[in-house]
């Protein structure tokens, strides 16, 4: 059995991707390198052998991997490196994102071994799917890295993955995340954007033009003070959690 190095690498503004991909590398080992797509994405180029594995995950914004996430994880190449590939979505669907972040995988170098669609908390409308992924999913990730192990040892079979191809166009949505009153423009969440869409000079707002939407700036705000507002996001919040009240579980590929 070959000694492999676990390799983790998320790109999770709102920390659930994260959380699913630590979960997994879990199984599988200590991990030998973290690569946050997020906070500190990689400035050069690095390539893993082929007695690594990695763990890559990348939320799903409307049925696509964001732009700024699949950019970055290409900083990362294989050697016929194996790769578990993990797609996590606010319990709508996951449309064709596993399956690009899949071919990302691949033509960067990697065999993507295993896959999976994790349902988490949604980034934008919170009251869906609240507190995944929860102590159910975490078993079943569990259970997956188990398989995952087994997996990177057997010889290699592309996997055959839900979505289609050319991808869904992608689409924005139209809420962007503003600071309230307890906002002290300390730049926190200036210096976390993503996407560059708040300026350090005023913070208090996010550029329309370049928001993701991606709730990284919420996440890190020490004063609390950032979320989305207005009586258009609420009721489209409300709606959306009816519309998406039933249950949906992870999905796993091997």
């Amino acid at each position: 059995m070959t000694e492999r190095t676990v390799h983790l690498a998320y790109f999770s503004p709102a920390g659930t991707t994260r959380r699913a991909v630590e979960r997994v590398g879990l199984g599988l080992g200590p991990a030998a390198a973290v690569y946050d797509l997020v906070e500190a994405p990689p400035q050069e180029e690095i390539v893993l052998s082929k007695d690594a594995l990695l763990v890559a995950g990348a939320p799903v914004y409307a049925g696509r991997i964001p732009a700024i996430g699949a950019e970055r994880l290409r900083r990362l190449r294989g050697d016929s490196t194996p790769a578990v590939a993990l797609a996590v979505y606010g319990n709508r669907a996951y449309e064709d994102a596993l399956l690009e972040l899949r071919d990302l995988l691949e033509e960067n170098g990697f065999q993507v071994i295993a896959a999976a669609a994790v349902v988490a908390q949604h980034s934008i409308f919170p009251n869906t799917a609240q507190g995944r992924p929860d102590g159910a999913d975490l078993e079943k990730l569990d259970a997956f890295a188990r398989s995952c192990a087994e997996r990177a040892e057997a010889p290699f079979r592309r996997l055959a993955l839900p979505g289609r191809s050319p991808y869904r166009k992608p689409m924005g949505v139209p809420f962007r995340p503003s600071a309230g009153e307890r906002c002290t423009a300390c730049g926190t969440c200036a210096r976390i954007c993503p996407a560059g869409a708040i300026s350090p000079a005023r913070p208090r707002e996010s550029g329309k033009d370049r928001c993701i939407a991606c709730a990284a700036c919420i996440r890190v705000c020490p004063q609390n003070a950032r979320a989305f507002r207005g009586p258009v996001y609420t009721a489209a919040r409300e709606g959306f959690a009816l519309k998406c009240r039933a249950r949906l579980e992870p999905e796993f590929f091997l």
